[in-house]
């Protein structure tokens, strides 16, 4: 686990330190493959093609978008993991491929540290815990005395082992002292509808998802995962805020390439993403996606991946969670 942030800083130093003055000259000279892990429709393939447009329109060359949803992002990552390192393969890579995918998985596939590339971040978001809004609990606060006072007995609803939303009750756990049970569902949408119905007690889920039902009164907002509150909820506390220490849950978004691509393409994408990243257009879009833009050079993208890979490994460890 210690030898995770080297090596995976280490791919992209070698990327960068690689010497092709001459492909980052006609880079691109061809249409370029943007491999989402997920299906067409969703936040992250929502986010994948309006950051391909606007690659498209700096480097001149079409971003083509490929949906390649399955085991939980983990077929994407793959596919790109063994594609030839000439800036034409891309992953849009998520939490759950370059974090939560190889911390808590058995037989993953792939080894970020080792097959891939840092190129650019595109967003951060948060996360929100909730509650029905008839729940006895007024504040987080109140949750955790409960939860201590009853272990065992109160439900979060997942949306799947190993999911970014079980990984945060999880976190939840380990830093408030307290013990309560993960209830999976396939996804977001039916562990909510278990919320509604009371199968469930409390959940965490991306923004994006949760703002309609809190905003129509169905769902009731403890606290929000960021290090900071967030506009949209400004009497919302976070979690440290609301007596949690240590704890942040981001949820990320970014481009990566297989290990091995030349520096003059990473450095050539990694400004193209980011110029596009200070379009208004763009900046509108991923606030309503619940996000905001985060400009980063491919090493501090590559130092913030490794660590966030490293906290979910801590956790996985603790709880005993691996997935096969």
């Amino acid at each position: 686990m210690r030898r995770f942030l080297p090596r995976f800083a280490l791919a992209t130093l070698l990327a960068v330190a690689a010497i092709g003055p001459a492909s980052a000259q006609t880079y691109p000279s061809r249409p370029i493959k943007l491999v989402v892990p997920a299906g067409p429709g969703g936040p992250t393939d929502i986010l994948a093609r309006l950051t391909a447009d606007r690659m498209t329109a700096t480097l001149g060359q079409p971003v083509v978008v490929d949906n390649r949803g399955g085991a939980g992002g983990a077929i994407a990552a793959k596919t790109v993991s063994i594609a030839d390192p000439d800036g034409y393969t891309l992953l849009f890579g998520n939490t759950a491929t370059l974090a939560n995918i190889p911390a808590v998985s058995k037989s993953a596939g792939y080894d970020p540290s080792k097959q891939f590339a840092a190129v650019a971040k595109v967003m951060d978001s948060y996360m929100l815990l909730v509650v029905r809004p008839d729940a006895p609990w007024k504040s987080v606060g109140e949750l955790v005395a409960y939860a201590k006072a009853n272990p065992g007995k109160l439900n979060h609803g997942a949306a799947g082992a190993g999911n970014l939303t079980h990984l945060a009750g999880e976190l939840f756990k380990v830093k408030a002292g307290v013990d309560f049970v993960a209830v999976q569902y396939k996804s977001s949408a039916e562990f909510i509808t278990g919320l509604f119905g009371g199968q469930v007690d409390l959940a965490f889920d991306a923004v994006a998802s949760l703002i309609p039902h809190i905003q129509s009164g169905k769902l009731r907002a403890l606290a929000v995962t960021s290090a900071k509150r967030q506009a949209d909820f400004p009497d919302v506390p976070t979690m440290m805020e609301a007596g949690v220490p240590d704890y942040v849950v981001t949820a990320f978004f970014g481009v990566a390439a297989p290990a091995g691509t030349p520096a003059p393409i990473i450095a050539k994408l990694n400004a193209a993403i980011n110029e596009g990243l200070q379009a208004e257009a763009l900046r509108s879009a991923l606030k309503k996606l619940g996000g905001a833009p985060t400009i980063e050079t491919p090493e501090q993208f590559a130092t913030f991946v490794a660590a966030e890979f490293r906290k979910w490994k801590d956790i996985s460890d603790a709880s005993g969670i691996k997935v096969e």
